[in-house]
């Protein structure tokens, strides 16, 4: 979800205006358009003076609070409208957009739920609902591996999960980092802009035959979910169990990034020893440490109270030569008293039948 796609509600919001309310509406819309956001926000505020309840307005500043960075002000606003106006879609819409930038995801759900409620057929809910149900999935699957972390079932469904998200799901984080996804997981795209506030005749698209419905839905929840299992269970079990050569054994490339998504969610579990296993023996640690102090470092970090959230998007295998491999990510990582951003480049190489870090440096 981005701040891209909250602004694209404005691109329709023109068609929508009545005559009488054309001039102070279109001028708003045209500061927003043209990036002066604190001019439209004194815009809205002006004309709310006069007309506190207009709909039209109060969703068109929500739009522009989102733009300045200001989630918690844009939430308010939203809240306050489906509050008011509980037969419009696009302000739920728009709250999911803003939760599920701050990783709140099951009000992000519920939000989405009541839009599609007021407005079966509104297409873009039923995408970005999809997109919920697979940040939720990898966190259920988060917390099976945190339970069981030799579950290669439960590894092998969260790795398919975060690809699928990444390439489906998370064409790009927001550009402002004050919002997590912007936050970027999921990434529910607003709505068109809100129709005037007269019975469901007057929304912006007409209600299709319920047929049409379901055929817009992107990813329904049960489908991302599902989707990988066939392919989870085409996929050997533990070594030990089947020795023999497989056909389906998946290819390096695969095999890698699961290292890495595992060393990850062994980091986001504060699992020391799963976490410093996926290092390699001759791994060169930063700061100029030796390996015993370095371990030490990062042992202390890991065991302080507190969760950590480390989210890997955009995992790419950009080179395999034999038993080195190269792996370019960018990295989401969150605890109690910080949050980061940054892209990271990792040497792996092949020990002892297993990829681990050798070489772990932060850019391109």
């Amino acid at each position: 979800m981005s701040k891209r796609a909250l602004a694209a509600s404005l691109l329709l919001a023109s068609l929508i205006c009545s005559p009488v309310r054309a001039d102070p509406i279109q001028d708003l819309q045209a500061l927003v358009k043209q990036g002066q956001y604190s001019q439209a926000l004194e815009r809205a505020d002006n004309i709310l003076a006069s007309k506190p309840r207009d709909a039209q307005v109060r969703f068109l500043k929500g739009v522009v609070l989102s733009e300045l960075g200001r989630s918690a002000e844009a939430i308010a606003v939203f809240q306050k409208l489906t509050d008011d106006y509980p037969e419009l879609p696009e302000p739920y819409n728009n709250l999911a957009v803003l939760y599920a930038q701050q990783r709140q995801y099951d009000k992000a759900r519920n939000a989405l739920e009541m839009a599609i409620r007021t407005h079966p057929s509104y297409a873009t809910a039923h995408e970005n609902l999809g997109d919920i149900y697979a940040r939720l999935a990898s966190q259920a699957y988060d917390k099976a591996l945190a339970l069981d972390s030799s579950n290669v079932a439960a590894q092998n469904k969260l790795a398919l999960i975060r690809e699928m998200i990444s390439v489906s799901g998370k064409t790009g984080r927001p550009a402002t980092p004050a919002t997590a996804p912007q936050a970027q997981v999921a990434k529910p795209a607003p709505p068109p802009p809100i129709a005037a506030i007269t019975p469901a005749p007057a929304k912006p698209t007409p209600v299709p035959p319920p047929a049409a419905a379901p055929a817009k839905a992107t990813v329904p929840a049960p489908a991302a979910v599902a989707t990988p299992s066939p392919a989870v269970k085409e996929e050997p079990k533990p070594v030990a169990k089947r020795p023999e050569p497989k056909d389906d054994t998946p290819p390096q490339a695969a095999v890698i990034s699961k290292a890495v998504q595992s060393w990850a969610g062994a980091w986001s579990r504060k699992d020391v020893k799963a976490y410093l296993g996926h290092y390699a023996r001759d791994f060169e640690p930063p700061k100029g440490l030796n390996r015993k102090a370095w371990e030490e470092e990062r042992a202390q970090r890991l065991t302080k109270p507190g969760s950590i959230e480390v989210d890997l998007e955009n995992v790419k295998v950009v080179s395999v030569n034999g038993d080195r491999a190269t792996v370019k990510l960018r990295q989401h990582y969150r605890s109690a008293n910080l949050s980061t951003s940054s892209n990271k480049t990792l040497n792996l190489i092949n020990q002892d039948g297993k990829w681990v870090i050798q070489q772990e440096r932060v850019g391109g």
